[in-house]
């Protein structure tokens, strides 16, 4: 090897103060292994030794978790495969507040013990008053196991045909329920069910009564369905599984059930989703009467099924706090979004990006308010730009409609703008390089040189 491209020290790069900053942000390791990397690169006479504390430096993550922030411009509010409802920054703080020891479940007062997370669920039961307890899980699916569990083990669990739903990635409500050791007994059928069905089989080996909100389709026409108010004189619990998560009712969304009107309409307990329309973290909110929370509270699987002390904090700040970004989404004036918009499509055509401001329809997404269409706007670029924005820092992904993407602004805060705008320069310009890179050079004929005199023969 060339003496002149000797390879740096391992000890001496690691070093290098920005290294020495990265080692205490992402790990010893992780920083080391860039560093050997980039001293193979000056072996191979790809980069000079003194490149080798940029390059390691250039190759690092920005963070120490593999998951990257993201912005959502696909029209979905909810989006499951973005992490449903971002936290709002009263709830990040929690979170980072909650990150080390604290006080979850011990009393500072008197030193002893005291109930987990009380807190948060004294925030849920101020939320919603009609509730006489509540309890939290990790999901709205260890909801369900939990009280099918509790309360219906060997017995069995009343339901409608029309709502024995999948609930996404392959998860079934049957075979959850039947994963407790409860049997289904299902009634009525895919389009309508009567309280006369319900009646018919109720006797002592029902548990209880599960009414599930088919909360990502719908079913039209000839239908018919027994409301929460009905169900309550058949004699047994009525449990309602309401999936999205709105306490309280929303006039955007009036078909979607919320915890409040149906624990007022007499349904004995109440199932939810904490990341959806509420706007927080993952969790399984259960709500109703005292006896039958607390028995499921009780219960050994209870203890399997508890959250972590930063989802509590998250999902109190969550209660408690300001409007989460969800809810501003969601009632995102049109006007606003469309002056946004605007303002994005006039600046990257300025800059030579096929550029547009079009009307759009969002949706709120996560199983919640199917067949609500939220007029919104989108920025329509050329499809071409989908891929590079994606992987672009940050990542920006949007929805392709009609061959063209569209980068809907519904569920993007308008201190992003700047942010997206970037995101797209700089990907037009990418593009652009790779279009070039790939695009043949013309065969270019050598000029000829001038002609020499051929002697005749004989001459």
């Amino acid at each position: 090897m060339d003496p002149r491209r000797r390879v740096p020290r391992t000890d001496a790069v690691l070093a290098d103060p920005r290294l020495v900053a990265a080692v205490e942000r992402l790990g010893r390791t992780a920083v080391k292994d860039a560093v050997v990397h980039a001293q193979q690169r000056v072996r191979q006479g790809e980069i000079e030794p003194e490149d080798v504390a940029d390059v390691a430096l250039a190759a690092l993550p920005r963070h120490a978790t593999s998951l990257r922030p993201v912005v959502n411009m696909t029209g979905v509010l909810l989006h499951t495969n973005l992490g449903r409802a971002p936290l709002s920054p009263a709830a990040v703080e929690a979170v980072t507040v909650a990150a080390g020891a604290t006080d979850v479940e011990f009393d500072l007062e008197s030193g002893a013990r005291a109930r987990r997370g009380r807190g948060a669920t004294e925030a849920l039961a101020r939320a919603v008053p009609d509730a006489e307890s509540v309890h939290v899980v990790n999901n709205n699916a260890a909801a369900l196991v939990l009280a099918a569990t509790a309360l219906a083990a060997g017995r069995e669990i009343v339901i409608s045909r029309g709502e024995l739903v999948e609930i996404g990635d392959g998860f079934r409500i049957p075979d959850l329920l039947v994963s407790t050791g409860a049997r289904l007994r299902e009634v009525g059928t895919t389009n309508r069910t009567a309280l006369a069905d319900y009646r018919d089989v109720i006797g002592p080996q029902t548990g209880f009564v599960l009414k599930v909100h088919p909360s990502n389709f719908r079913v039209e026409g000839f239908t018919g369905s027994v409301e929460v108010a009905e169900l309550t004189g058949l004699g047994v619990p009525v449990v309602v599984d309401i999936g999205s998560g709105l306490l309280d009712r929303d006039p955007l969304l009036p078909e979607e059930p919320d915890a409040a009107s149906v624990l007022r309409a007499g349904a004995d307990l109440v199932t939810a989703s904490g990341d959806k329309l509420l706007g927080g973290p993952q969790a399984g909110l259960l709500l109703g009467r005292r006896d039958l929370v607390e028995r499921l509270r009780r219960h050994p699987l209870a203890r399997a099924l508890r959250v972590d002390k930063l989802t509590l904090a998250a999902l109190e700040a969550t209660l408690r706090g300001p409007e989460p970004p969800v809810r501003q989404a969601l009632h995102a004036d049109p006007i606003i979004l469309g002056e946004r918009a605007e303002t994005l499509a006039k600046a990257l055509c300025q800059a030579g990006v096929d550029a547009a401001a079009v009307t759009a329809e969002a949706t709120v997404g996560g199983g919640g308010a199917p067949g609500v269409r939220l007029p919104s706007m989108a920025v329509s670029l050329p499809e071409r730009l989908a891929a590079p924005l994606r992987r672009g820092e940050p990542p920006v992904v949007g929805r392709i409609e009609g061959g063209r993407l569209l980068l809907d602004l519904r569920a993007v805060p308008p201190d992003l703008d700047g942010e997206v705008l970037a995101a797209v320069l700089k990907a037009a310009v990418l593009k652009a390089a790779v279009l070039k890179a790939a695009v043949p050079k013309t065969a270019v004929p050598k000029t000829a040189g001038p002609k020499r005199a051929v002697p005749k023969a004989g001459s």
